[in-house]
């Protein structure tokens, strides 16, 4: 099937309806062919039709770019938004990698809920895609290469040309007699796929002429197995699952196979919203913190996250924050007190609950943090325990977070541990006024504590 603006219009036809279209315009040959090819049968797509142009600033010729995209548009009578980025890569990121997030990142902030993004990948590119995650390593959800549609945010992204060869585009380009930008950058054999695309795949090419389609026929294979892995990762995360918490049960996990162990991790891990590890990170997990001893506190850690085993539960987070466990907190007895780790304390009068009035009032104030040795005698109780023993056996507290809870002290002495529970004699009589101390806490410390 050769392409053309029916083969296109055949396309967007068998999508969802949208009340938008947005092309995403380059103003390179495969850009140019798609959004050429659709203002062709814009009065047929029963949708409004606009074109994006990303500025990444990057290049001297950027500002060129801008004004043959401006020139395009506003031939073909498609209303076009330019974007403009302010790239500033860390040391060690990958150019490629920064310009492409910031790229769909400014786009999906521009889309209606059900708008629709097309983009102008192409069998070629999806054939690229295969190869590079092949080198990288990747599994059948990398192999999978590029979908041919995918949420983005509340829109929609389309590729309407993974069917079609770049030499097909090129053919339409030259009948319709379209002048495009050629990127420099493009041959520029640093970036890796510049260097599959212009060394590697030739060379293919001359042995399987045919590469390209079944390379991306695998991707498809691999989309397919991917899907079916999906499902079942799905129930097994959920029979894994702690109720009411985004935590896992290390029994659980252990029941099942390796292969379906790390399948659970890696879906986890993902829904959390954090990047996903190495295989030898994940086979860390699987290695040391699974099978440690319950009255060990293993964790493994890699950019932006931590996970960490309790008893008998699994746990992923942010890294902790720097906190100073011998910092002393003065507190009026009236205003909130910030907490230097995040988070707040609020006072709450309340009838038969928390300190008594009187005490607190009367009292020095201050919040200090556990240092060891502190005890506790609970309401109700005859004797005092130690702290280390509450946090542990009643509050189950995990122990990366027993030198952050904040503790009430009055006149010197341990008076509550806020949010948990209140030391005699400190507590309110039953009948009399008292004041209870409302923890609100950073998000991700809540996550962590026991529900």
């Amino acid at each position: 099937m050769s392409f053309s603006s029916a083969a296109l219009l055949a396309k967007l036809q068998a999508l969802p309806e949208t009340s938008c279209y947005w092309v995403a315009y380059s103003g390179g040959l495969d850009s140019h062919v798609l959004l050429h090819a659709i203002a062709q049968i814009s009065d047929q797509l029963n949708a409004s039709l606009r074109a994006i142009h990303v500025h990444h600033g990057l290049q001297e010729e950027a500002d060129l770019w801008l004004q043959h995209a401006e020139d395009v548009s506003q031939r073909l009578g498609v209303e076009l938004t330019s974007l403009k980025l302010n790239l500033q890569p860390a040391k060690g990121e990958s150019i490629e990698a920064v310009a492409r997030d910031a790229r769909y990142d400014a786009m999906r902030a521009l889309m209606g809920a059900g708008d629709v993004l097309l983009t102008a990948q192409h069998q070629n590119d999806q054939a690229e895609t295969l190869l590079l995650q092949l080198m990288r390593g990747s599994g059948p959800s990398g192999l999978a290469a590029m979908p041919e549609s995918a949420a983005l945010g509340e829109a929609w992204l389309v590729r309407p040309l993974l069917d079609f060869k770049r030499a097909e585009l090129a053919v339409y380009a030259k009948l319709q007699d379209l002048k495009w930008i050629e990127d420099g950058s493009n041959h520029d054999l640093r970036f890796d796929r510049n260097y599959i695309r212009h060394q590697l795949i030739p060379l293919i090419e001359q042995r399987w002429p045919a590469s390209s389609s079944t390379i991306a026929r695998s991707a498809r294979h691999c989309a397919e197995a991917q899907q079916l892995i999906d499902q079942l990762v799905i129930q097994d995360h959920a029979l894994v699952q702690v109720d009411g918490a985004e935590r896992l049960t290390v029994i659980g996990l252990r029941e099942l196979s390796p292969p379906r162990c790390r399948a659970v991790l890696r879906h986890w891990i993902t829904v959390n919203g954090f990047q996903l590890p190495s295989t030898i990170q994940l086979d860390r997990i699987l290695d040391e913190v699974l099978v440690a001893a319950d009255d060990r506190a293993p964790v493994v850690t890699w950019a932006g996250v931590e996970v960490r085993r309790f008893r008998e539960q699994l746990f992923i987070m942010p890294p902790l924050l720097q906190h100073n466990a011998e910092v002393t907190l003065p507190w009026s007895h009236l205003s909130p007190l910030p907490l230097p780790m995040g988070g707040w304390l609020h006072l709450k009068e309340q009838v038969g609950s928390g300190i008594g009035l009187d005490i607190w009032r009367q009292g020095v104030v201050d919040i200090r943090f556990r240092q060891g040795g502190e005890r506790c005698r609970r309401q109700g109780e005859q004797l005092s325990r130690s702290l280390k023993r509450i946090f542990q056996e009643v509050l189950q507290i995990p122990p990366w977070l027993r030198d952050r809870i904040p503790l009430i002290y009055i006149d010197g002495e341990l008076a509550a541990v806020a949010g948990f529970l209140i030391c005699e004699p400190f507590a309110a009589p039953v009948g009399q006024p008292g004041i209870m101390l409302n923890w609100e806490m950073d998000e991700s410390i809540a996550d962590q504590l026991p529900k």
